[in-house]
């Protein structure tokens, strides 16, 4: 989630109870160790004990790369500044990435998976997890099984497996049934990942990987509420009510004004739009909304837009 995912999102996504804990965007390694500037900017929460949000959710720090022993540096510089687990991305899928060895590119080759996570295990010598996300393949998933059981071979503690191939990108559907193929080769906890976006395909998920626990992505920008949704249904068996527009809103509006306090507002314009075009997957209302603001250029006109009933556009929703 490079560029979508930073703290005040964290922040945000995690005042009401439903996560049990957070990844930072990666920090990107390749040949040295990074000084601590760059950890703090991916991840302001290790100026905090505990390394958490607001919410005392924790926050786990991520790096992307590809040369062991590069990736064991910089993992002992994140120990050093206190993080509290180090995950590994053999899962994305951008071909930026890719064309530099980094992210879903490693899993070609098992081995190398396993050089990777080994060196960063042995550098932080048990004192914090090292987890690890990877896709089931890279073209396609004949080494699906291999690439997880060398992550646990080199000493992870957790696996997440997004149920798709790397050449899949992000196209329906996520194969839940093959996150349960690669679960039963491996003893270590399997998370499941991917086209998680109602309480239905959470429980689908679930049901069909074998895994206890899943990971949110995509869908906790586009439904804020969904990770509540699922931790009170989790909790009562009781089914809350679907997330509406003037809810959707209000985070949108809390979130632009927690990010221009410090960036110009035509950024936070941008921004504001990478999150509602989020929103719009799957939302027909939320669509409504996003082609209607998505040429406005001026923060506050944008904002006030966002409280418009679509269906009486005379009248205003309040958010609060």
């Amino acid at each position: 989630m490079e560029g979508v995912i930073d703290a005040l999102t964290r922040d945000l996504l995690t005042r009401e109870a439903g996560f049990d804990w957070t990844v930072t965007e990666f920090v990107r390694v390749v040949d040295t160790r990074l000084p601590p500037r760059v950890f703090y900017k991916h991840c302001p929460e290790l100026t905090n004990r505990p390394v958490a949000t607001a919410s005392g959710i924790p926050v786990h720090l991520q790096l992307l790369g590809s040369d062991p022993k590069a990736l064991a540096e910089n993992a002992r510089q994140a120990l050093a500044l206190g993080a509290v687990s180090v995950d590994l991305n053999f899962g994305c899928p951008a071909k930026l990435v890719n064309r530099h060895d980094g992210g879903a590119s490693l899993l070609r080759r098992p081995e190398r998976v396993y050089q990777a996570v080994k060196a960063v295990s042995e550098a932080l010598e048990g004192q914090i997890p090292v987890t690890a996300k990877i896709r089931l393949g890279f073209s396609d998933r004949r080494l699906a099984v291999a690439c997880a059981q060398a992550t646990q071979a080199g000493g992870a503690a957790r696996l997440v497996v997004h149920g798709r191939t790397r050449d899949e990108g992000y196209r329906p559907p996520a194969h839940w049934e093959w996150i349960g193929r690669v679960r039963q080769q491996v003893s270590i906890p399997v998370v499941a990942n991917g086209d998680i976006w109602t309480l239905e395909a959470y429980w689908k998920a679930r049901t069909l990987s074998g895994c206890r626990d899943v990971m949110l992505g995509r869908s906790a920008l586009a439904d804020p509420w969904l990770a509540p949704r699922i931790r009170h249904w989790q909790r009562t068996g009781e089914r809350l009510p679907e997330t509406t527009w003037p809810m959707r809103a209000s985070v949108i509006k809390e979130y632009a004004h927690l990010q221009r306090q410090h960036l110009p507002d035509r950024v936070v314009v941008s921004l504001v739009k990478q999150w509602l075009a989020q929103m719009r997957q799957g939302n027909e209302e939320a669509n409504q909304h996003f082609q209607r603001v998505k040429r406005l250029t001026d923060l506050d006109t944008l904002l006030k837009s966002l409280v418009i009933d679509t269906a009486h556009p005379e009248a205003a929703v309040s958010c609060h």
